[in-house]
């Protein structure tokens, strides 16, 4: 069975699908509905905030569109058969066993950029399995870029934090992962720990101690993170590494591991995802926390005034770079720190701030939306107005464990596709039509 969306619309890809397992996604193209709660901020005036963003960038030289076209994918969470089902849906590859990978590139999909928007590990079922299909694109020669996402940052930030001497301000940073670090842990444990690196650890009680905070962290880590947080926000983190403390321990005894098998997996993951030559480091060696293409900026989850500032200095390369620098140092000052902003921010209160001052910054370099995951939606992509900025939301829940814990159905499918022709299109198998949003020739509103 295929199923030709391009017998509908020309800008529907074609999919490959054999067997019938995408026969729910979108066969119809609609306008973006920009004011229904589903895939717009549902709230009244939203559609004048988003007539206004698009009147700004009218007023600062228009739209500059992708030379190619790109198709965006993000919260992938280690659910790699979401992914490939996505690769499909977006008319990138076709499947079959007899190809290297399990699949082969389409046309389109050797003509289009793909770019992942971050959070590619956590939660499950199949972190290493999603990895070596990031793998196997790469080796097929498309063009791939990976953005880093707060899920992949806090697992760099913990291991390294685990190889080196406890602080009160790094010490919990692998507990504070809580139960969604597990599937992970638990596959690296089954791949690559060795009967000699088991043995080469302390019994299970001085190895759980290990991968806990000391008793007394709370206290210490209260008067050493004011100089970071508020204390508010500092209240907030003990309460909150209680509850991730006690979801981590329980997912470790559901799992079935000891806590020498953590401890050993944990130590095993610098080696494998950090050290030159490790199986999956070309993913952390290769990911960028930006990427600006024409008049689109893409990031994990937002951005804030001072990281506009660093782009009108010095563009992506700049924030890129400092990205790479500084998530070395101090761990816990860079995950609160405005560069690791970028793949945590949410815009709340205690989040860096994003004011006019940065927006206009931004279309001043020719910036007039930005495209993020990190906010996940259960009817497909969502297009908002955020601090007079246009934002794409893409991340339509593709991992089983959060369409399980959300009441969605099945394994998900989706992506965004943004073309040279200024077309951008919402594909999700969780809404029954694809979202069509052309800002230079229509804006109607639903």
């Amino acid at each position: 069975m295929q199923i030709c969306h391009s017998d509908r619309s020309p800008l529907l890809p074609t999919v490959y699908d054999p067997v019938g397992e995408l026969r729910d996604l979108p066969k119809e193209l609609e306008p973006w509905p920009v004011t229904s709660a589903h895939s717009g901020s549902g709230r009244p005036g939203s559609a004048a905030a988003l007539r206004a963003c698009l009147a700004r960038a009218a007023a600062h030289g228009g739209w500059r569109w992708p030379e190619r076209p790109v198709v965006f994918l993000s919260d992938t969470h280690a659910d790699a058969e979401g992914f490939l089902r996505s690769l499909v849906a977006a008319g990138l590859i076709w499947r079959s066993a007899r190809a290297r990978g399990g699949f082969s590139p389409t046309r389109f999909g050797r003509s289009a950029t793909i770019l992942i928007g971050g959070d590619c590990l956590d939660k499950g079922p199949s972190n290493l399995d999603m990895l070596d299909a990031l793998g196997a694109l790469r080796a097929k020669g498309l063009d791939l870029r990976i953005l880093a996402g707060n899920h992949d940052l806090r697992l760099r930030l913990a291991v390294s934090a685990l190889h080196a001497a406890p602080t009160a301000l790094t010490e919990h940073l692998l507990v504070r992962m809580g139960r969604k670090i597990i599937p992970l842990l638990r596959e690296v444990r089954d791949r690559y720990v060795s009967d000699a690196d088991l043995a080469a650890l302390p019994d299970e009680a001085a190895c759980r101690a290990r991968l806990h905070p000391r008793p007394d962290w709370a206290a210490r880590f209260s008067v050493a993170a004011v100089r970071y947080l508020n204390s508010a926000a500092v209240a907030r983190e003990v309460a909150k590494l209680a509850t991730k403390a006690a979801q981590f321990d329980a997912e470790v005894a559901r799992s079935g591991l000891t806590a020498r098998e953590v401890l050993a997996a944990a130590l095993k993951c610098r080696e494998v995802f950090f050290s030159p030559g490790g199986d999956y480091a070309w993913f952390y060696e290769g990911m960028d926390v930006v990427c600006q293409l024409g008049s689109l900026l893409f990031v994990h989850a937002g951005v804030d005034d001072s990281m506009c500032r660093l782009l009108a200095e010095g563009g992506v390369a700049a924030v890129n770079d400092r990205y790479r620098t500084e998530q070395g140092t101090h761990p816990f000052a860079f995950y609160f720190g405005p560069l690791a902003n970028l793949v945590r921010t949410k815009y709340r209160a205690t989040d860096a701030a994003l004011t006019d001052t940065g927006v206009a910054a931004l279309h001043g370099l020719g910036i007039h939306m930005l495209v993020q995951g990190h906010v996940n939606n259960q009817s497909g992509q969502r297009l908002l107005a955020k601090k007079g900025l246009l934002h794409l939301e893409g991340d339509v829940t593709l991992d089983r464990v959060s369409r399980r814990l959300e009441g969605l159905a099945g394994i998900g499918a989706g992506a965004t596709l943004i073309f040279p022709t200024g077309d951008v299109i919402g594909l999700s198998r969780d809404y029954p039509r694809a979202k069509h949003f052309a800002p230079e020739r229509q804006f109607e509103v639903n």
